[in-house]
C-alpha cells in the first residue's frame, strides 16, 4: 500500500464523534444552546454567523433550484414553479381540517420517578434471548433503553442487574408492545426461548427499567401527545381565542391553492414552493437540531392531473436525490427508503424517504426529505372544511378536476446537519487536526484575503482585493496571527480558498491560492481571481 492511500484508509476508519462535531459548532460560532446563558431550553437552538450564512446558502439553492430556475421536466420545457410565504398562525380550522388537531401525535412513555418523557417508538426493551450458564436467573427484570443506545451499553446494564455475567445474546422488542412477548424453558441447557403466546411467565411492564433509572415499574403505558403548539390571539384568554403554531408549511401552500390559481399565471401541472419556520413540541428532543421543537422546512406542491402522478412522483424522486449530491452531500451517505404498508398514512399513494447515514444513526440512515404522492386529499380535506370549490378547470379541455399532490418536503435544518456531518473531516497532519469539506456553493465564506504579515505594503493590497472581491462573493480579510494559525482557522470554518498577499505580489501582481482539501498551492493572477471564483463556485 502506497503512503497516501495508507494515510487515506486511516482518515476513512477515522469515526466521527457527534460530540466533536457539536463542539465545533460552538467554538466556532455555527450553532449555539437557546438561552444558553440561561442555561438553554430543551429543543431549540440559535445559529451564529456562520451557521446563518450556511443554512442561508442551503435555503438559496433550494429556492433557485426550484422557483429561479426550476428543473427542465421530461417534455424538455423548465417547469412552472412559483414562491409563497404565508403565515405561521392561520385560522385554527386548518389544522382541524388537516387532521393535525385530531390526529397529529406521538405515542408518549413518562418515567414517573425521573419525570423524564420519552417517545414510545423510541423505546427499546431488551429481555434475555438465552445464558450459557447452569443457574438461569429467573427473568424478572427487563432494561429498556432509547433507541440507537450502543451495544456495549447494553450489556453493561444488563451486567449491572445481575442477569448473567456471561450474555450472549438478547431480544430487541419494541416497549409498546412488551406485554405481548412471554418466555418458557426450553428443553435445550441454557437456553430460554422467548415466543409470543400464553405463558404464566410473561414479560411485565411493571418489570421493565426505564433508561434513566434503576428501578423497575416507573414507565407508563403509551398515551397519545399532540404535537401542535397553542397559543392564544387576542387580549382575552379564553377557549374561542386558542390558534396552534404551523406544524408544517405545507398547509399554507394548499389553503392557498385556488388564490395562486386566480392570481397567477400558472396552470397544472405547476408548484408552489415555501421556505419556513415550523413547530412540532416534539416528546423527546434530540440528537443535536436533527429532532428539535422549532426548525425551517423546504417544501414544494406540485400539482398534476391525477393519471400523471406517477409520473411526477418518480421524476422528483430522482430530481431530489441529485439536488443533495449537487451541494455536496455525497450519494454514498444517501439511500432511497420506500415507505412500508404500515408506515403509510391511509390516504397515501407511496412515499419515499431521502435519508443520510448521520454519525448518530451509522450504520443505519435517518430522514433528510420526504417525497410523498399525496393524491388529493389535501386539497379535498379544506375544500370540505372550508366550503370553498378548489377544483381545477383545465383551460383546453374545460374539465374540473380536483389535482393530485406530489410533496418533496425537505428539512432545511436537518440539510444543515447532513452538510455539517459530510463535511467533516479528520486529518491528524493539519494543525487544526479537521477541517469542514463544504462544498464551495454552501460554504459560509468563500475565501480568506491574507497578507504575509501586517506590513503596510501587504495590508492595502490584501484590503484592495477584498473591497473588489465582497461584490459578489462572502468574503473575509483576516490579518490578526501568524499565517499557519490563520489557515488553521480557515479549514476548520470551511473556507475552500485562502489568497495569500507576499512580498512577491507587490512585483508581479500574483497572489498564492491554497486549497483548503488538498492544501497544494498555486499562483494565479489578481486580475484572474474573479473568474477563479466563478468557476469554483458553480453548482453541478
Amino acid at each position: 500500500m502506497t503512503q497516501t492511500a495508507a494515510k487515506d484508509q486511516e482518515m476513512n476508519d477515522t469515526t466521527v464523534d457527534m460530540k466533536d462535531i457539536v463542539a465545533l459548532c460552538k467554538r466556532r460560532g455555527f450553532i449555539f444552546a437557546a438561552s444558553d446563558i440561561y442555561g438553554g431550553i430543551n429543543g431549540f437552538w440559535d445559529y451564529g454567523p456562520l451557521g446563518t450564512a450556511l443554512k442561508n446558502n442551503i435555503r438559496d439553492l433550494w429556492w433557485k433550484a426550484m422557483v429561479v430556475t426550476p428543473p427542465i421536466g421530461p417534455d424538455g420545457l423548465p417547469l412552472q414553479i412559483v414562491g409563497l410565504d404565508s403565515a405561521i398562525i392561520q385560522n385554527p380550522q386548518v389544522w382541524v381540517s388537516s387532521g393535525h388537531v385530531g390526529g397529529f401525535s406521538d405515542p408518549m412513555v413518562d418515567c414517573k420517578e425521573t419525570k423524564k418523557r420519552y417517545r414510545a417508538d423510541h423505546l427499546i426493551a431488551y429481555a434475555v434471548s438465552h445464558y450459557m450458564e447452569e443457574d438461569q436467573p429467573e427473568l424478572k427484570l427487563i432494561p429498556v433503553f432509547e433507541d440507537g443506545t450502543p451495544v456495549e451499553d447494553i450489556i453493561k446494564k444488563f451486567k449491572k442487574l445481575g442477569l448473567g455475567s456471561s450474555l450472549t445474546d438478547y431480544t430487541a422488542i419494541p416497549y409498546s408492545d412488551l406485554n405481548k412477548y412471554h418466555y418458557n424453558d426450553s428443553d435445550d441447557y441454557g437456553m430460554l426461548r422467548l415466543e409470543i403466546g400464553k405463558s404464566d411467565r410473561s414479560l411485565d411492564k411493571q418489570n421493565a427499567i426505564g433508561p434513566d433509572t434503576k428501578e423497575p415499574g416507573t414507565l407508563t403505558d403509551p398515551k397519545a401527545f399532540n404535537l401542535l403548539f397553542e397559543t392564544k390571539i387576542g387580549a382575552v384568554q379564553e377557549d374561542a381565542s386558542t390558534a396552534y403554531l404551523r406544524g408544517e408549511t405545507a398547509q399554507g401552500i394548499f389553503i392557498n391553492f385556488k388564490n395562486v390559481v386566480d392570481s397567477s399565471r400558472v396552470k397544472v401541472p405547476f408548484g408552489i414552493a415555501q421556505v419556513g419556520k415550523a413547530f412540532r413540541n416534539e416528546v423527546t428532543p434530540r440528537n443535536f437540531i436533527f429532532r428539535s421543537r422549532e426548525f425551517e422546512q423546504m417544501e414544494m406542491e406540485w400539482f398534476c392531473h391525477p393519471d400523471e402522478a406517477p409520473k411526477w412522483f418518480e421524476f422528483w424522486k430522482e430530481e431530489r436525490s441529485r439536488w443533495w449530491n449537487s451541494i455536496g452531500v455525497k450519494s454514498d451517505n444517501l439511500i432511497m427508503r420506500e415507505h412500508g404498508a404500515d408506515e403509510l398514512v391511509f390516504y397515501s399513494k407511496g412515499t419515499y424517504d431521502i435519508e443520510y447515514k448521520f454519525p448518530f444513526t451509522a450504520p443505519g440512515y435517518g430522514e433528510l426529505e420526504g417525497i410523498a404522492n399525496r393524491g388529493d386529499y389535501d386539497l379535498t380535506q379544506h375544500q370540505d372544511g372550508s366550503g370553498q370549490k378548489l377544483e381545477y378547470l383545465d383551460p383546453v379541455a374545460q374539465v374540473k378536476f380536483m389535482p393530485h399532490v406530489i410533496e418533496p418536503a425537505a428539512g432545511l435544518t436537518r440539510g444543515v446537519l447532513a452538510v455539517l456531518c459530510e463535511a467533516y473531516t479528520i486529518d491528524p497532519d493539519r494543525p487544526s487536526g479537521v477541517y469542514l469539506d463544504f462544498h464551495p456553493s454552501v460554504a459560509p465564506i468563500k475565501a480568506a484575503i491574507l497578507p504575509l504579515t501586517a506590513k503596510e505594503d501587504h495590508v492595502p493590497l490584501a484590503t484592495k482585493i477584498y473591497m473588489e472581491l465582497r461584490e459578489h462573493f462572502a468574503v473575509e480579510l483576516d490579518i490578526k496571527q501568524n499565517i499557519g494559525k490563520r489557515y488553521a482557522r480557515q479549514d476548520e470554518i470551511g473556507t475552500p480558498f485562502c489568497f495569500t498577499i507576499d512580498n512577491e505580489s507587490l512585483e508581479d501582481n500574483c497572489v498564492t491560492v491554497r486549497h483548503r482539501n488538498s492544501m497544494k498551492q498555486e499562483r494565479i493572477a489578481i486580475d484572474g481571481i474573479l473568474e477563479f471564483m466563478r468557476k469554483e463556485m458553480a453548482v453541478a
